[in-house]
């Protein structure tokens, strides 16, 4: 069976392989792994998302097929409010399985855009002129309700909706994805007779692409959410604490990852080759940062689209402070074949690519990439998929959470929550109720 695979090879240059699979990084690797599925470690208030894909019923799974297919019939757009995790792993999902101008086919049906996710108040005021008129549905997707850009989003949503059509028509239009015991958004929803998915209490917003948040509005896109659960599961089985660790792609990750940061490479790149994979990026950026950015420690995660930043970032990349390292999503197969044409005047000299496709070219310039960024000494691991699919990509989202988890715990830290992030909400409270 085609899976996930992942190359080291580039990294031993800097780290020798026995450093990596030494029996003393083999017990702690292991430690961590079995710590994270035990529900032993710190945070283990917030491991529900170890076993989801193992535990997702297809009763669920079909519940969820069942809502979406109703707003798709229902509207033309939906808008999917949400911030951080709550928003991010179904962006990254739909935006690399779906087309790439989806959004400008009108016999695409509904159009998925969103909001809560910032407070641009331009953006807000553009979003509400475009649904006038047009058949809308809302996802809103908040464990608590009172999160500030979700929060002001729903509200200013909710209001143009209900001046739209009546109020029994607003109950099928809106669904909420909350947590199932308590909240503003779970009070509010229950009054109002909304359909009501849940978040498990003890999933967290960034590790809940597996759970309603993710998966709602991923078979609003029409994407196979039973496919994407599939291949979680798969990677479910490959990653678990029986696992021999050199088997064991998350936590070989996670070791090679810190054992680069010891020799002071504290920026963390993951690039791709693929545009539809710009999503995940911002995903698996917010998965680390937030979950291992503690106590003045943790690898910064930055991300880069190539070839597109070679002609931005390439220089300081290649060239730079050497205090990164490059983990590279490679996608093996493309969907579609683009040949380059031969033209009658060659101007620009590129006859010689006659026939040639442009996965063949841009799997050259990758390889060129990744040999000229080592030889500038930088570490490169690869992550190899094999093509751009529900399965795949369900694969490659559960390996980043697992390898997550067990990189926070190998870092010293609490994977599992985010204190600084309340920090600035303090303040921003504080300044607003000033100004009243």
């Amino acid at each position: 069976m085609k899976q996930i695979n992942l190359d080291f090879s580039k990294v031993f240059r800097f780290i020798p392989e026995k450093r990596i699979f030494d029996q003393h990084q083999t017990i702690t690797a292991e430690k961590a792994n079995r710590d994270l599925e035990q529900k032993t470690g710190d945070g283990n208030d917030y491991l529900g998302w170890i076993n989801l894909p193992s535990s997702t019923t297809e009763t669920l799974l079909d519940e969820i097929q069942e809502s979406a297919t109703v707003l798709r019939e229902k509207c033309e757009v939906v808008v999917v409010i949400g911030i951080g995790g709550s928003y991010l792993g179904a962006k990254a999902v739909i935006d690399a399985i779906s087309g790439s101008f989806d959004n400008f086919n009108s016999n695409k049906k509904p159009l998925i855009v969103y909001a809560g996710h910032h407070l641009g108040e331009e953006y807000l005021y553009e979003l509400l002129e475009f649904l006038k008129g047009k058949s809308f549905g809302i996802v809103v997707i908040s464990k608590s309700g009172k999160t500030t850009e979700p929060a002001i989003s729903f509200r200013l949503l909710k209001n143009q909706l209900e001046e739209s059509v009546d109020k029994e028509e607003v109950k099928k239009r809106i669904i909420a994805v909350t947590d199932p015991q308590e909240g503003a958004l779970l009070e509010l929803a229950k009054k109002e007779e909304y359909k009501i998915f849940y978040i498990p209490s003890d999933v967290g917003g960034r590790y809940s692409i597996f759970t309603p948040a993710g998966l709602l509005p991923v078979a609003l896109a029409g994407i196979d959410i039973k496919r994407l659960i599939s291949g979680a599961k798969e990677m479910e089985e490959r990653t678990k604490k029986e696992v021999p660790f050199e088997k064991n792609p998350a936590a070989v990750y996670a070791v090679v990852r810190n054992e680069l940061y010891k020799e002071g490479k504290k920026i963390e790149i993951l690039a791709n080759f693929n545009p539809k994979l710009h999503f995940v990026g911002e995903w698996w950026k917010q998965l680390y940062g937030e979950s291992e950015g503690k106590e003045n420690k943790g690898i910064f995660p930055a991300t880069v689209d190539f070839t597109t930043d070679l002609h931005s970032m390439g220089q300081w990349i290649q060239e730079g402070e050497r205090s990164i390292f490059e983990t590279v999503i490679s996608v093996e197969n493309s969907r579609y074949s683009v040949l380059v044409p031969e033209v009658e005047v060659d101007l620009d000299k590129l006859n010689y690519l006659k026939g040639r496709s442009i996965g063949d070219i841009n799997e050259k310039a990758e390889q060129g990439t990744q040999q000229a960024h080592v030889d500038g000494g930088v570490p490169n691991i690869k992550i190899v998929i094999p093509e751009l699919s529900e399965f795949f990509i369900g694969q490659l989202l559960y390996f980043f959470e697992r390898a997550c988890g067990i990189s926070g715990y190998l870092l010293g830290v609490n994977p599992f929550d985010q204190p600084g992030v309340e920090a600035y909400k303090r303040n921003m409270f504080a300044l607003l109720k000033c100004d009243m």
